[in-house]
């Protein structure tokens, strides 16, 4: 079928040429940017090449940004809005384009050079199912990182998760002292039926609704009131419910960090220096571990760049603490094993957690209310999306609601959830292009057993989320070549409590479908079993347990490896000002620096980091 893809791709593409399609800041994509995603992934030079200086950079900068992604974009806005202050944003990636900006096409953004391509290494009790028994580990490599190629969600977690940061000793990091950042960033009037009181409307991050009017949505919020839900705003005063998603979009396309925070008139400011595929591969210092400077690869040379104030690291929760430790800057045993020096002994690259999804629960019904592949191919709803940005091609990575939900394990808080449901307008049996079993890392052997058989059959899919998951990875390096991938240990289902968190939400989700709201359409759970599993009792605890083991995954929200924390935790990596502790002249400003990881999707906690960081920074170098 990638003749199909291809066709979809050369009528969305032609289309794109001449239609001035609505960006976050209404500028339409040139074409150059369209085509580059298809360029070959650049190739890096020797790590033993020496270093010089570069004539496309500045002797000095205030301060230098590694990475542009959510983090990084705000930062690199927000400090450029002191004239006085020159600032190097460096990202390894490279500029969107109009394919990533569709946001039904979120599954795709993983095969192409926009993801890091990185895989946990092989666990004992998770991924087994997955080809090699490595679940993927997608991280965005563009101006905008993540945002680039996540499924767009946006829910910024629950108040007792960032009153539990300040709790831990992180002082102005409570829910009061953080909303006011988040409030800043968004412009919401594109959200309906939301507390307008927990919402911007003057930011330049746009949030919306699904655009697409589907049947399904309709149901699965009337079947949460069933069950005795509210329908709420997740991101207002009530947490726990059932609403519409709300998405990081602007009129059906993508709103990325990159379009919110560096659009046009930020770019042409003079103090502000963009280098696109540019990999930093060392943190300098000197003998008082004052930081200096990076040193980095780019057009396939090294080059020195210097720093008068600061180098912020942006990213990533993989990427900073692998720079971090191969820049002598983590746990002394581990830097020595290596042969890299240490200049500062902290715990990097521990505390990984990460929400653990389970995608395969489909639904199958009797009528055309789903979205597959199929579907999509017809002109109409190109032509729809590129003319209105309505139609399937809008739905964020294709969800359409969610549910946030208690588990009887639960003991975080009467409005706190542990659980997520995201309702899915398709199910697998409708990916016969292999975007998302790509994605997946699902073998085709089980995707023909299992989902080949009703692939004619409209069906829906209900995610289920762990949304604070007990068991902790970590980030290691597997040698010191700067150009190597991290050792990404996830460690998922070492607790096994966060099993059983996860059955009982596959069990409410099956109850949730079972409910009045979807028995005129004959909705039923998809009961052919998975063939590693099919030994056990289908829809047991024990075959929901194997399922687990075998084909739950990461949902893409790794935190916590540069761990925020006062000078009495022993775990910390940076302090409450995000400063790299034991060394000046160093922040980590990403979703590294959370303590543990919120209660729902992270990319706009991240935007809200970089919002506060920006502003601390600012504080610190009032006097200078």
């Amino acid at each position: 079928m990638v003749w199909t893809l291809t066709m979809v791709v050369n009528i969305v593409f032609i289309c794109a040429v001449i239609i001035n399609f609505a960006n976050c800041d209404d500028t339409p994509p040139p074409i150059w940017q369209t085509l580059s995603l298809f360029n070959p992934v650049e190739n890096f030079i020797s790590a033993n090449t020496p270093a010089e200086e570069s004539s496309d950079f500045e002797e000095f900068y205030d301060f230098i940004i590694i990475g542009a992604g959510s983090g990084g974009s705000v930062l690199a806005n927000r400090l450029t809005e002191n004239t006085n202050w020159t600032v190097l944003l460096l990202e390894a990636g490279t500029n969107e384009n109009f394919i990533s900006d569709i946001p039904l096409m979120a599954a795709f953004q993983a095969s192409t050079q926009y993801n890091w391509g990185y895989k946990n290494e092989p666990q004992p009790g998770a991924c087994l199912g997955s080809k090699d028994q490595r679940c993927n580990a997608i991280r965005g490599k563009a101006l905008g990182g993540t945002s680039v190629v996540n499924f767009l969600i946006y829910t910024r977690g629950n108040p007792g998760d960032y009153d539990s940061w300040a709790n831990l000793g992180n002082p102005g990091w409570s829910y009061n002292e953080i909303l006011p950042y988040f409030i800043k960033s968004e412009d919401c009037s594109g959200c309906k039926n939301i507390d307008t009181d927990y919402h911007g409307f003057q930011g330049t991050l746009k949030i919306e609704n699904p655009r697409l009017k589907s049947p399904l949505l309709k149901k699965f919020l009337r079947a949460g009131q069933e069950l005795g839900y509210d329908i709420t705003d997740p991101n207002g005063h009530q947490h726990i419910g059932f609403s519409e998603a709300q998405a990081t979009m602007n009129r059906g396309r993508r709103c990325s960090a990159a379009k919110a925070f560096l659009g046009p008139e930020i770019r042409q400011r003079p103090n502000l220096q963009i280098s696109t595929r540019t990999r930093v591969v060392k943190i300098l210092f000197d003998d008082q571990k004052r930081t200096t400077g990076v040193e980095i690869i780019k057009n396939r040379q090294k080059f020195i760049i210097k720093t008068r104030r600061e180098v912020i690291l942006s990213a990533g929760a993989f990427n900073s603490p692998q720079l971090l430790m191969l820049s002598g800057i983590g746990p002394r045993p581990h830097l020595k094993t290596l042969g890299i020096p240490p200049i500062q002994d902290l715990k990097v690259g521990y505390n990984l957690q990460d929400h653990i999804s389970f995608s395969h629960l489909l639904f199958l019904v009797n009528e055309s209310i789903t979205v597959s592949d199929t579907l999509v191919q017809n002109p109409r709803h190109v032509l729809n999306y590129l003319l209105n940005g309505d139609g399937p091609y809008s739905i964020p990575g294709g969800a359409l609601g969610i549910g946030f939900l208690q588990s009887g394990f639960n003991h975080f808080g009467r409005d706190y959830p542990d659980l997520e449901l995201v309702l899915g307008a398709g199910g697998l049996n409708g990916d016969t292009m292999g975007t998302l079993r790509r994605l997946l890392r699902l073998p085709e052997e089980t995707y023909r057993k299992v989902y080949s058989p009703v692939v004619n059959i409209p069906g829906f899919s209900i995610a289920t989320v762990m949304l604070r998951p007990k068991s902790i990875g970590r980030v290691m390096l597997k040698d010191k070549n700067p150009l190597h991938w991290p050792a990404i240990h996830g460690n998922y289902f070492y607790e096994s409590e966060d099993l059983d968190v996860l059955i009982e939400g596959i069990k409410k989700a099956i109850k949730l479908v079972n409910s009045e709201a979807f028995k005129d359409v004959g909705a039923r759970l998809h009961d052919i079993p998975l063939p590693a599993c099919q030994h056990l009792a289908f829809a047991s605890d024990n075959y929901w347990r194997c399922a687990l083991r075998h084909l739950a995954t990461s949902l893409g929200h790794p935190v916590g490896t540069c761990k925020m924390g006062p000078d009495t935790d022993p775990d910390a990596v940076v302090d409450f000002r995000l400063r790299v502790k034991g060394v000046t002249g160093l922040r980590v400003v990403d979703a590294s620096i959370m303590p543990h990881i919120v209660a729902g999707h992270t990319n706009s906690v991240v935007m809200m980091i970089g919002e506060k960081a920006a502003d601390l920074i600012k504080e610190d170098w009032t006097y200078y």
